[in-house]
C-alpha cells in the first residue's frame, strides 16, 4: 500500500513492521516496486522503505530541472524522520541521490549499499551522432525548429532520453553528464558495492574503481553472469549485504 512520506511530497512503500532501518532508492524509470523481493524479505523486525523518487511512480516530477544534489535534498526529510539512520539500498539512478546523502549529510545515512550505479566515466566516453550535434548547434539558433530536433532526438537519443517526457528529459540530461568522484572522495560511512559482472550501463570497472576510492571502507561483491537490474534478479545478494551493514560488519 502506498504511502506518503517528506510531509506528502514522496510516496512509496513500508516493508515490515519494525522500525525502519533501510531506505531504497530506485533506478531511472522505475519504481520502489523493484525492491519487494530484497526487502520483504528482511527479518521481521527490520522495517524498511523504498520510496517513488521524484518524476517515477506515484511521486511528482520536480518542479525544475533537478541534479543529483537537488535530489537527495528531497530526501533528507525522510531520513530526518527516521529514529536512527537507515542503510541505504541505491540501484542506479537512486545511487547518484545516495552518495549525495552520504556525503552531505552523512548524520543521516549508516551505510550505503550501492549496485549497478553509473558513478563515475572511464574513458573518453562516446560523443553523439555528428548530425545530431549539428542540428542540436543549429536548433540552438533558432535556424532548426522543434519538431526537426525533436525528430533527431528520437532517432539519435538513449532510450531512456526518448522516453522521457517534459521536464524529466531535462532532469535526465543533468543526470547523465554528473560523476561523483566528489562525494566519493567525502563519503566517510562502509560502502557496499553489489555488482554485476554483465552489467552493460554500469560496467564493473566503475565499481572497481569505486572501490579503490573510497578505500578500507568499502566492499565489493560481483555477482557473476548478472545483469544491470540486480534488484529483480539477486535479491538475496542485496539482501546480505542489507544484513551484514545492519549488523555492523
Amino acid at each position: 500500500m502506498l504511502q506518503a512520506y517528506a510531509g506528502g511530497r514522496l510516496f512509496g512503500t513500508a516493508f515490515g513492521p519494525g522500525v525502519p532501518r533501510v531506505v531504497a532508492l530506485h533506478g531511472w524509470a522505475r519504481t520502489h516496486a523493484d525492491f519487494t523481493g530484497v526487502l520483504g524479505g528482511l527479518d521481521a523486525d527490520t522495517g524498511a522503505i523504498a520510496v517513488d523518487l521524484p518524476g517515477f511512480g506515484a511521486t511528482p516530477p520536480p518542479p525544475e530541472v533537478w541534479g543529483g544534489r537537488q535530489y537527495a535534498e528531497a530526501i533528507v526529510p525522510l531520513l530526518a524522520d527516521l529514529p536512527e539512520p537507515p542503510v541505504l539500498l541505491c540501484h542506479s539512478f537512486g545511487g547518484r541521490v545516495g552518495v549525495h546523502l552520504a556525503a552531505g549529510w552523512p548524520d543521516h545515512v549508516r551505510a550505503l549499499v550501492l549496485t549497478g550505479v553509473p558513478l563515475l566515466r572511464l574513458g573518453g566516453g562516446r560523443k553523439p551522432a555528428l548530425r545530431y550535434r549539428v542540428g542540436r548547434a543549429l536548433h540552438r539558433r533558432g535556424i532548426l525548429g522543434d519538431e526537426a530536433m525533436e525528430r533527431l532526438r528520437q532517432r539519435y537519443g538513449s532510450t531512456d532520453y526518448k522516453r522521457a517526457q517534459g521536464i524529466m528529459r531535462a532532469v535526465h540530461v543533468v543526470a547523465v553528464n554528473e560523476t561523483y568522484e566528489d562525494q566519493l572522495a567525502a563519503t566517510r560511512c562502509p560502502v557496499e558495492l553489489v555488482w554485476a559482472d554483465n552489467d552493460t550501463e554500469a560496467p564493473l570497472p566503475v565499481a572497481e574503481r569505486a572501490a579503490t576510492m573510497l578505500g578500507d571502507q568499502a566492499t565489493l561483491t560481483v555477482l557473476p553472469g548478472a545483469g544491470h537490474m540486480t534488484p529483480l534478479t539477486a535479491p538475496d545478494a542485496l539482501r546480505a549485504a542489507i544484513e551484514r551493514q545492519l549488523a555492523g560488519q
